[in-house]
């Protein structure tokens, strides 16, 4: 990598620090600088890029936080050997996983199930009804009646009162956590996340600046005990969890837990981000209580997204916004996108509004009801060779627990070789774990019956023949 050639804005908004940051990781990632590549002296490097020292130090000490590089005194800096497959997995293409015939590692639907010729008919609807119009500017949260049938809808089937103006558009689910990231956090804040958790969440927080401080699950959610010994040492600004279904656990929080997450918010003076993608896919219950709806302190920031729903593609979600923190998220998404689309936005209002959204709704549950269930009756099978789970009834993945003698990146690697694609544990924990490497999540989403017999059946012919 030529250093010379790193571009900082002084305009931005960003610190020039993350933006150093963010522009070595890239090339961390990419393999542009290699393990154990001595980055440039700070002061070298500040006389390059005509910065200040600190702006160096600073963006040093974040990739040394982040796990990019480790500091050897008297020595300097150097690119650490990836501790966590989330690298060579996540963003370095791979022949083998491109060419994998079964998918057990996404958790986006199948093509086929999408709502093609019902939502091509809002569309078009759309399209006569509205003209050139359909194609305008929205306002910066979005189109007004989709917020309004939102609203609307929440109450219904998720026990959530709210108002239009309460909330915001967003294309999907990581654009959400990334204005929250925007509009909450300074560099130093402090973000407490469960363990294990989704990545993009923890990457768009470190992006800020923020800290990751990880709390570990217990079989009732977040474990409130360790929780509050974080809150008391870190003082965060966000504690960031999933409480349906949660990615990779599956974990569902009871409503004890919801309801302690919400007196300990109100105690501390922090916002919770209730991360919510799965709720809708209870199969054995109709049990919807969420913090959002148990929220009487106004102190849940609640994501939704409609991409394991519908179609990912539309990238569409939308967030319910505290009061108090309205004007300062609306100042974000306007400086993000200005606007989105209001075909996508008018159409999907008139999806709701003709019931197409339930009948929908009523399918994809029916597929995934049969798939969940014969992914399970499959893994019965493992049991004989130590392998444990939870049977989750909702969601679109299970969590499995190895024997102590496997580990989770190579079992991914070797059942790569057998054409059958999972996900290891290793990249959904946002710091060193000892047990980080002991789970594998298995998604039944974009696979049909024979696809899913298959690839278990891989799955238990490369454990029954593993060698640690």
């Amino acid at each position: 990598m030529n250093f010379v050639s790193i571009q900082l804005d002084n305009t931005s908004n960003e610190p020039l620090y993350l933006q150093l940051f963010n522009q070595i990781k890239q090339a961390i990632l990419s393999e542009q600088l290699p393990t154990n590549y001595r980055l440039p002296a700070i002061r070298t490097l500040a006389k390059t890029l005509q910065v200040n020292n600190v702006t160096v130090i600073n963006a040093y000490k974040q990739l040394e936080s982040s796990g990019y590089v480790i500091s050897k005194k008297g020595s300097g800096f150097y690119v650490s050997k990836p501790n966590t497959s989330e690298i060579s997995l996540m963003t370095t293409p791979n022949p083998k996983a491109a060419k994998a015939s079964i998918n057990f590692s996404s958790a986006s639907p199948h093509p086929a199930i999408f709502p093609t010729d019902s939502f091509k008919a809002c569309l078009n609807q759309v399209l006569d009804r509205d003209k050139g119009f359909a194609f305008g500017y929205q306002e910066t949260n979005g189109f007004m009646p989709l917020r309004e049938v939102l609203v609307e809808y929440l109450q219904k089937e998720h026990h959530i009162l709210t108002t239009p103006e309460s909330i915001q558009i967003v294309s999907g689910a990581q654009q959400g956590i990334d204005i929250i990231s925007k509009s909450c956090l300074n560099a130093g804040d402090y973000v407490i996340t469960e363990t294990p958790t989704y990545n993009g969440a923890t990457d768009a927080f470190k992006s800020r600046g923020a800290r990751i401080v990880p709390v570990e699950l217990t079989s009732e959610g977040i474990d409130l005990i360790a929780l509050e010994k974080r809150i008391n040492i870190c003082k965060p600004k966000l504690v960031y969890v999933m409480t349906k279904f949660q990615n990779p656990t599956t974990l569902c929080y009871t409503q004890q837990t919801l309801k302690t997450l919400l007196q300990l918010a109100q105690k501390y003076d922090f916002y919770l981000v209730e991360d919510d993608s799965m709720s809708e896919l209870s199969y054995k219950d109709k049990s919807t209580y969420s913090l959002k709806s148990l929220d009487t302190f106004n102190c849940v920031i609640y994501i939704k997204s409609f991409s394991k729903l519908l179609m990912p593609g539309l990238r569409i979600g939308f967030l319910v916004i505290p009061d108090n923190l309205l004007d300062r998220f609306t100042r974000t998404k306007q400086m993000t996108d200005i606007a989105a689309s209001g075909l996508i936005h008018r159409s999907l209002d008139l999806f709701f509004r003709t019931n197409k959204w339930e009948e929908h709704l009523s399918y994809m549950k029916a597929i995934y009801t049969s798939k969940y269930e014969l992914m399970l009756s499959q893994l019965n099978k493992l049991k004989v060779y130590n392998i444990t789970y939870t049977e989750p009834n909702g969601g679109l993945c299970f969590w499995l627990k190895l024997s102590k003698n496997i580990s989770a990146y190579k079992l991914y690697e070797l059942c790569l070789d057998k054409g059958l694609l999972i996900l290891p544990s290793t990249i959904f924990y946002p710091n060193t774990h000892k047990q980080r490497d002991s789970f594998i999540r298995l998604s039944f989403a974009p696979c049909d019956a024979k696809e899913i017999v298959e690839g278990i059946a891989i799955l238990e012919q490369v454990i029954k023949g593993y060698s640690y």
